[in-house]
């Protein structure tokens, strides 16, 4: 179960983390994940203390996916310069990390002062510490980061196709072991992944036409082949890909009407998935 991170956007948006905390007591064994979590404009410290409490709350089922955001409209209203939020975020990354995971401090922070002798209490309750996946839509600088940094890599639905997923995974491949590390276990997962299950394909071209479309400033033919919007059959198809390609995990994000998409997807779209 997760919940996207917006300050202003282009319709009413509850707070991410907030939202995330409200649902812990009928979340179950689910995991919960942050897709993804402002770091760079939420600040390393206050972000930890909520991420801490998170993973205290729901007994360590807390995985916490960071990115620096693609809309400039977050920073305006923080009064952040868009232009540095890659450094920013990768100074954030390492606070972030000192806090939660007891690693190595930043020597010389530029963005965001560390106290030496700041422990952050109660710490989290997962073994190891929080997971810190690292947002993806799978560009060269981005892959790197995610081998250098991450502990795991989330990539964004309708900005990749299962083709492309696939290449990406296989850089990352080669990233990971520039680094030093192995790629087996690494995990990944495709959020934003909009989902509007129905049998009528009228209402699915409306959906991508007069939603979707216009919300992701996309071309709706580009956008058919992306995400599940329309027949079970085709859902079905575009998750058999995505597993093909190695996907690990999707987070579906149903367009409305929430329970009635859940329960379409559990038990039409769900058991026709083909294995990896």
């Amino acid at each position: 179960m997760s919940a996207n991170d917006h300050f202003v956007f282009s319709r009413p948006w509850l707070d991410g983390p907030t939202a995330l905390a409200s649902v812990v007591e009928r979340s179950g064994a689910m995991d919960l994940a942050t897709t993804v979590s402002l770091v760079a404009l939420r600040g390393p410290v206050p972000l930890a203390k909520t991420l801490a409490a998170l993973d205290v709350l729901s007994g360590g089922r807390l995985i916490a996916a960071l990115g620096p955001g693609s809309s400039k409209r977050d920073y305006e209203a923080l009064g952040v310069l868009f232009d540095e939020r890659w450094q920013r975020f990768d100074e954030a990354i390492a606070v972030l990390r000192a806090l939660l995971n007891r690693g190595s401090r930043p020597e010389r922070p530029r963005f965001y002062p560390l106290p030496p002798d700041l422990e952050l209490e109660p710490a989290p309750r997962r073994e190891g510490g929080i997971p810190l996946w690292i947002g993806s839509w799978g560009s060269k600088a981005g892959l790197r980061r995610v081998a250098r940094e991450g502990d795991g890599w989330l990539a964004s639905a309708y900005n990749t196709t299962p083709e492309q997923f696939a290449e990406a995974r296989s850089r990352l491949k080669a990233e990971l072991e520039e680094q030093g590390r192995s790629a087996k276990g690494f995990p990944n997962a495709l959020a934003t992944m909009w989902t509007w299950v129905t049998d009528d394909r009228a209402e699915s071209e409306r959906v991508l036409d007069e939603i979707l479309a216009p919300l992701l400033r996309r071309d709706p033919e580009q956008l058919r082949g992306q995400v599940c919007v329309g027949s079970p059959q085709h859902c079905q198809e575009l998750l058999s890909q995505y597993r093909r390609a190695g996907c690990q995990r999707v987070y579906l994000w149903p367009i409305g009407g929430e329970r009635q998409q859940i329960e379409r997807i559990a038990s039409e779209v769900a058991p026709g998935i083909e294995p990896g």
